[in-house]
């Protein structure tokens, strides 16, 4: 329960990367002990640079970032796993969280990984984890010191259902600071009591009290407010500066009344209220489909007997399907099970039980996003797919994906999560794929983009095979079979 003493509390913050780029500008907010809050803003609107603020690794141009008291520790549960991370075995991996190793440190990890429910050979290389299970892993490591302050970023991506019951409950009875950012909206209404809106505009941060439907419901009724009432001032601006010019052609006396006229119309623009500009939501898209001449006997995948883990070791699983056109299969089961993998040995040719028709065309979108050269510029990526590189059609695309000229020119590492996401699909668009092969399609996306996405993906005409572990997401989406890789 939160109480008087704040914790964390910015004041007059600037941050930015260079002139092009500014995060914050003079941002003032604070944080009471105990609070859950959300953490919200577009895509790349600087959500995770402020969490690197918080944390110390990176310092203000300008303002002070106070953490009360000032031994009070601050954990991170990041969204992604750093690739380096991933030779590590899960001992070594949680050894980094200390200068020195403590000596009960496998005691500890035991402690943590009980509480994210996750039980593993502590000698297991990270990268052998799925998708949901580095998820957990990343929230074990975080827990490792019961912070003060505890900054989940992205905490539900790869997780199943009852991953995230699990960590809603948790967070739930958690006595300390929790800080989250998320795009799943009702993972977020279920336990935080305020929210801080980060700007991409005017790069000030906004706060709010109370639970995320209420806030969600509290600012779309300033907003009428506020756009009602610049109506209003308007009105009157257009019509003080129509009695001026009236005035003004008058001359004599009469100009010093038009002069008056233009001071209160200006006055009026003055207090017109700055209207925050709400996200912006991409525009609907298409995904076109190869050409179904190229395919051999219209068979575009066909899929026999592959391999899953069951208990961590492979196992078969006989499927016998055959996808042609328009088919639409979601690979269903529990975090652990494979999907991640056996997507991926498709993509690759590398799945014995699969084969891919002659000729087609591959759209795959990986949830870790390892389907993109990080090294490569957005430009570069979505000129790579396309059989004649146009430069009108690429911006045209990437501007369809909230993707400006500076987004398509930075490497693709230096890309927020959600950003790189949104390249992601207009890399499928452009492609023209016959197969698309989707894994967790929903990450790091800002959920007003989910319907649209959504739609495309049940509109596209070629074989598609989808891996989510949200239902409302599936639901918007025609799907002709679920496969279950437990049975």
């Amino acid at each position: 329960m939160a109480n008087d003493h704040v914790v964390l509390r910015f004041s007059g913050v600037t941050f930015g990367y260079g002139e092009q780029k500014p995060i914050l500008d003079a941002a003032s907010f604070s944080v009471r002990n105990g609070s859950r809050i959300a953490l919200m803003g577009q895509n790349g609107a600087g959500k995770t640079s402020l969490f690197t603020l918080i944390l110390g690794q990176q310092q203000p141009a300008e303002g002070t970032i106070s953490v009360t008291p000032p031994d009070a520790t601050v954990g991170i549960a990041r969204q992604v796993m750093v690739p380096e991370h991933r030779d590590l075995t899960v001992r070594e991996y949680f050894a980094l969280a200390f200068r020195e190793v403590p000596g009960n440190l496998d005691q500890r990890i035991a402690r943590v990984l009980a509480v994210v429910q996750l039980s593993c050979d502590l000698d297991k290389q990270v990268r052998a984890f799925s998708g949901g299970q580095q998820a957990r892993l990343l929230l074990a490591h975080a827990l490792l010191e019961d912070p003060d302050i505890l900054l989940l970023d992205e905490p539900t991506n790869n997780l199943d259902q009852e991953g995230i019951d699990h960590l809603t409950g948790f967070l739930m009875m958690y006595e300390k600071t929790v800080i989250v950012i998320s795009h799943d909206a009702e993972f977020l209404n279920t336990f935080t009591d305020g929210v801080l809106y980060l700007d991409v505009h005017t790069h000030t941060v906004e706060q709010y009290a109370g639970n995320y439907y209420n806030v969600m419901e509290d600012i779309t009724q300033r907003l009428e407010r506020e756009r009602r009432q610049n109506a209003r001032a308007e009105m009157e601006i257009r019509k003080k500066r129509a009695q001026s010019e009236v005035f003004a052609h008058k001359g004599g006396k009469l100009r010093a009344v038009a002069k008056r006229m233009r001071e209160a119309a200006e006055e009026a623009e003055e207090g017109m209220v700055d209207v925050r500009r709400e996200d912006k939501t991409i525009r609907p898209f298409t995904i076109p489909v190869q050409e179904f001449d190229t395919y051999t006997n219209g068979r575009i995948l066909e899929l026999g007997t592959v391999t899953v883990l069951k208990d961590g070791d492979p196992a078969p699983r006989q499927l016998d399907r055959i996808l042609r056109k328009g088919t639409h299969i979601v690979l269903a089961g529990p975090n652990g099970i494979g999907k991640t993998t056996l997507l991926d040995r498709i993509a690759h040719g590398k799945e014995p039980g699969a084969t891919i028709g002659d000729g087609v065309r591959v759209g795959y979108y990986r949830q870790d996003f390892s389907m993109l050269d990080g090294a490569q510029t957005g430009y570069e990526c979505l000129a790579g797919v396309m059989a004649q590189p146009d430069e009108h059609i690429i911006r045209s695309t990437a501007s369809g994906f909230l993707l400006d000229g500076r987004a398509l020119g930075n490497e693709i590492a230096r890309l927020s999560e959600g950003q790189k996401g949104l390249l992601g699909m207009a890399r499928l668009m452009l492609m023209r794929p016959g197969l698309l092969l989707l894994d967790e399609p929903t990450n790091h996306i800002n959920f007003r983009h989910l319907p649209i996405i959504a739609k495309a993906l049940d509109a596209y005409e070629g074989a598609m095979i989808l891996v989510s572990h949200i239902p409302d997401f599936i639901a918007q989406v025609r799907i002709d079979e679920t496969i279950d890789l437990r049975a």
